[in-house]
């Protein structure tokens, strides 16, 4: 027969017992105080086929009692309020919120919970597939316009309350920048829902395409005299001829609107020497037009000395 000798393992018995002793000093020796804390709520065990509709309560507000040293070194996250809603069913339902709910860090008492009963009301779930609407962002080149948009996929799946669900009309996408573009765009964007209460089945980006085309209207500007830049200085240049015909394209008002000296004809003859020279001819409109013709495209320029 085995006999129980006390005083074995003296040692680790000693260290173990001062151990206790030094916490018990430590613990004892902290105020005890309370602290108001606002918690995130998780809701939990939902039934399938159901879904919560209105607005669903995201935080509530405790009162947790503690050592001051404990309180103080709560972090977002160690405390948290879980609703089970397994007894949930369509229609209005309150649902008691009890300390018993409240996870804590050990050491920590909940002494009072607002509100302490959460009021949902939750329908049956249902989803259907609603068009996928592409967005932009910015304006063309001028005289270009945003042509055709699609989307690939061009419908998605949506799921929620069935009121939510029967109101949904779209789904939306990031924006897609064409910002002074002159051909077609494409790009992968996230897609979104603007109800809350709505969530998506799956597809969470699309592909969208937007067409850029010429703007409608056209306009001849005739006569539009060759302005000659960035002559080098103690020298002359002639242009030949002086005068040159812009075609500008833009939306029809933009077209109607623009005043002759809307439009500069120029060459540009930065570092240019003295010689003769077959040059291109630039233009630039006003008022969101694009120039899509010179004519002609390219004239005789004689640079000289000015002595």
């Amino acid at each position: 027969m085995k006999v129980y000798w006390p005083f074995g393992h003296a040692g680790l018995k000693l260290v173990s017992l001062a151990f206790a002793v030094v916490l018990w000093i430590v613990v004892s020796g902290e105020e005890t105080v309370e602290r108001g804390l606002r918690i995130p709520l998780e809701l939990q065990q939902l039934p399938a086929g159901v879904e919560p509709a209105g607005e669903v309560p995201t935080t509530v507000d405790v009162r947790v009692r503690g050592g001051s040293g404990t309180l103080s070194r709560i972090a977002a996250g160690d405390v948290i309020a879980v609703l089970d809603l397994r007894s949930a069913v369509a229609g209005r339902r309150i649902f008691p919120l009890t300390a018993d709910q409240i996870r804590v860090p050990f050491g920590v008492d909940v002494v009072q919970i607002t509100p302490s009963t959460i009021a949902m009301v939750f329908e049956p779930g249902a989803s259907r597939r609603v068009p996928v609407i592409p967005a932009v962002d910015g304006r063309p080149a001028p005289g270009f316009i945003v042509g055709p948009l699609s989307a690939d996929p061009a419908t998605v799946e949506v799921v929620g309350p069935e009121s939510a669900v029967k109101r949904a009309t779209e789904v939306v996408t990031e924006p897609v920048s064409v910002d002074n573009s002159r051909d077609r765009v494409r790009e992968t964007v996230t897609l979104g829902v603007l109800d809350p209460m709505l969530r998506l089945t799956a597809a969470r980006s699309a592909v969208v395409t937007v067409q850029i085309v010429p703007a409608p209207a056209e306009r001849i500007l005739r006569a539009r005299p060759v302005h000659l830049r960035n002559v080098e200085s103690a020298l002359t240049a002639q242009a030949e001829p002086t005068a040159v015909d812009v075609t500008v394209r833009g939306g029809r008002e933009t077209v109607a609107r623009l005043e002759p000296d809307d439009v500069d004809a120029y060459i540009d003859l930065g570092g240019l020497g003295v010689g003769e020279y077959e040059l291109t001819v630039h233009a630039d409109a006003a008022r969101d037009a694009g120039v899509t013709h010179i004519q002609p495209a390219m004239i005789h320029v004689r640079i000289t000395s000015g002595k």
